[in-house]
């Protein structure tokens, strides 16, 4: 068994890829965290090499004092409380592996987070996003970016289902099988234009990497990253004028927010979405009746009057 801290982070992360299929960027943020943590650890105890002997003698007062330091670094409550969920799943790693107990971690609250709404594009906006995400100067450049766009706004598919996608999916058909959180999978309908764009791309880009590889790729033929859609949306808000929270995910929010109104019901949606809860799915019929309620003050003559 690996004896030293980082090599016990790297197997931890390692089995989260192959036995739970993290998604690239919980592992990502993950072993930053725990890294970050081991690291607070040695200097904590005097510039020490942490062992796996080391690990096994944390206590709370060592937690609290390196939160206390991320949060001075200006680590909000949504990265305290991300940064508490990697220790708490690499420990477990630890338990199972008969190295460390996690029992400190286990005394630690995780911090209450503002309730926040999911912030989608009007449909406006959306039609916007996905003609100029076309407007690439190299054409098979312009068809993957509008073929990303609309498929993650027809479909409500996550960033890192959209780009689980390989070459053999397509051309696609009237519904898609992807593998969400927690290995669940679920079907997707997939409408005309979602089809249309994507056999589109797969058309003329000039790689192939075979049925295997992957359908979205960069410019130089390798698989597209998150950070890639990214930088797309970036270059989309700052052509388009759109606000910081046009993202990749604000196309999911903006799918499901746009069948609510238009008459979808919440289950369907939650089907959709692949959510586990359907509490998690209701935040959008409070953005919706957020909307609603703007629009009444804004409109109706006695709330205009008190201005």
């Amino acid at each position: 068994m690996a004896s030293s801290a980082e090599a016990l982070i790297t197997s931890w992360l390692a089995s989260l890829a192959h036995e739970r299929r993290a998604s690239p960027h919980t592992l990502r943020a993950y072993g930053d965290d725990a890294k970050r943590f081991v690291r607070f650890l040695g200097e904590h105890r005097g510039r020490q090499r942490i062992s796996a002997a080391g690990l096994n003698k944390i206590a709370p007062s060592d937690i609290r004092a390196f939160l206390t330091l991320r949060r001075g670094e200006g680590l909000g409550a949504r990265g305290i409380q991300r940064a508490l969920a990697g220790m708490r799943s690499f420990y477990r790693y630890l338990e199972r592996e008969g190295i460390a107990e996690g029992a400190a971690l286990k005394s630690v609250r995780s911090p209450k987070l503002p309730r926040t709404l999911p912030r989608p594009l009007s449909e406006t906006d959306a039609a916007r996003t996905i003609h100029e995400a076309g407007e690439d100067e190299e054409p098979w450049i312009a068809a993957r970016d509008a073929a990303l766009v609309t498929l993650l706004y027809g479909t409500g598919l996550r960033i890192s289902e959209a780009l689980s996608l390989k070459r053999g999916d397509t051309p696609l058909g009237e519904s898609l099988t992807v593998l969400g959180k927690g290995s669940k999978e679920r079907a997707v309908p997939v409408l005309p234009a979602v089809r249309e764009a994507v056999s589109r791309y797969a058309q003329i880009c000039p790689y192939d990497p075979g049925r295997s590889g992957p359908l979205f790729v960069s410019r130089r033929g390798n698989p597209m990253s998150a950070r890639d859609a990214q930088s797309l949306m970036q270059r989309l808000r700052g052509r388009l004028g759109l606000g910081t929270s046009a993202t990749p995910h604000a196309l999911r929010h903006s799918f499901a927010t746009h069948l609510l109104q238009n008459g979808g019901d919440l289950r369907s949606v939650q089907e959709l979405l692949g959510h586990a809860s359907l509490s998690t799915t209701q935040k959008y019929t409070e953005v919706e009746g957020a909307r609603v309620l703007a629009v009444y003050q804004a409109a109706h003559p006695r709330a205009m009057a008190k201005r």
